[in-house]
């Protein structure tokens, strides 16, 4: 009869665990929603913007068919964010990837602006113009392209940072909102960028993060 009475009770302690995690678990998504949704509503009530340019490494691809059509991009409605899927590549190296498509003919492919690793940013094509980045959203976003230093996809501290700040002073620009960033899978469904894809919790915390940037430093 004891025997039994133990198991009831440890029964009872495992479902009671179970429901404490799960209780913990919506309470931190709540948590990070309302943190979300706070700092974004700050943001816009304020009417916030941030107008400082980071710095960049300007290095314009030549006009070509392959990476740079010179097409004009009329209205920004978006910012696409990608990753490289090369890891341990550096921004430059991205850039004359694109470059050389002139030459090679293999695809056509490019970026507005690639991130590097430490956090340097090198544009490839002028915003006033189409990048071929996220296929039927070439017509209407910046395309912005990150390395990492592993398979995972996950970016630097540096490049992190480095995005965030192109974001905002891109958001200050063409008056868009977190809700305009989006993920190249957001487009095609594509596992890119591949970290912030498997990981959507992470993608909410570049959007908050980004949100907060604004709050702290905007005008």
């Amino acid at each position: 009869m004891a025997r039994k009475r133990r198991k009831s009770y440890a029964r009872v302690e495992v479902i009671g665990v179970v429901v404490l995690f799960l209780t913990m678990l919506v309470i931190g998504i709540h948590v990070i929603r309302k943190q979300f949704f706070d700092v974004k509503a700050l943001v816009q009530e304020q009417k916030l913007s941030y107008k400082e340019q980071p710095e960049l490494d300007v290095e314009l691809l030549t006009v070509n068919p392959y990476s740079r059509p010179g097409i004009a991009l009329e209205k920004v409605k978006g910012i696409v964010v990608h990753y490289t899927a090369n890891p341990g590549s550096s921004a430059v190296a991205n850039r004359n990837y694109f470059e050389g498509l002139k030459d090679s003919h293999i695809t056509k492919a490019s970026s507005h602006f690639v991130i590097g690793t430490e956090g340097e940013i090198v544009q490839c094509i002028p915003t006033a113009e189409i990048s071929y980045a996220s296929n039927q959203r070439n017509v209407d976003t910046i395309s912005i392209e990150c390395c990492h230093m592993d398979k995972t996809g996950k970016f630097t501290k540096k490049t992190y940072r480095s995005l965030i700040r192109l974001l905002a002073y891109l958001m200050g620009r063409f008056s868009l909102s977190t809700d305009d960033i989006i993920r190249h899978y957001d487009v095609t469904g594509k596992n890119c960028p591949k970290y912030y894809v498997e990981h959507p919790e992470a993608w909410k915390k570049l959007k908050t993060d980004t949100n907060r940037f604004i709050l702290e430093n905007g005008e």
